[in-house]
């Protein structure tokens, strides 16, 4: 069973992005990467030696970063709520 189901993304679209369609909008995108990124934590703090997730974790890691980085600069005030309820930047 995948831990990401098609409700589940359409969800977090909904809640982020606007509309459960709306799977381009950047916020849908970051929270997306964002709950991936969890979960793919969470698996590596009980395999530490899995470092092809380890490397994909960090790719993630930077694709959130930079798509943060395009908000911040087109949308700031759009940024700043996309932090406070993802929980980032604390």
């Amino acid at each position: 069973m995948p831990y990401l189901t098609t409700e589940k993304k359409s969800n977090i679209f909904a809640t982020y992005g606007g509309k459960a369609e709306n799977t381009g909008s950047i916020e849908g995108q970051v929270a997306l990467l964002t709950e991936r990124i969890n979960h793919i934590s969470g698996h590596l703090k009980g395999n530490k030696k899995d470092f092809s997730s380890q490397r994909g974790l960090m790719k993630m890691v930077g694709k959130r970063k930079r798509l943060l980085t395009y908000l911040s600069k087109h949308d700031l005030t759009g940024y700043r709520s996309l932090i406070e309820k993802l929980g980032l930047r604390k």
